[in-house]
């Protein structure tokens, strides 16, 4: 098994990230893909959705073997939650 090495930081990894996803990415996923994962490469640009982290970044994967990939939530800040959630009352 290849081991996959960073080429940036963890701050320029997530800055790239975050700036092809708004800039380039979002507006052809929000409409109806809310919830789902958006696994990014980084160097290309290229993208994969699936309701799935490792599904997404398979599909990357096949195309792209050495893929440096940023993953994203659709609608959401977060990928994951961790603990409990307050219901929120409208």
């Amino acid at each position: 098994m290849v081991v996959r090495q960073p080429r940036y930081s963890k701050e320029e990894f997530a800055q790239r990230g975050d700036l092809i996803y708004q800039t380039q990415i979002r507006s052809q996923v929000e409409a109806g893909d809310r919830g789902k994962i958006v696994a990014i490469d980084l160097e290309t640009g290229d993208f994969e959705i699936d309701a799935r982290e490792i599904a997404a970044c398979t599909k990357l994967e096949a195309r792209h073997p050495d893929a440096q990939i940023w993953i994203v939530r659709v609608g959401s800040r977060h990928v994951r939650r961790f603990g409990g959630r307050i219901k929120r009352t409208v």
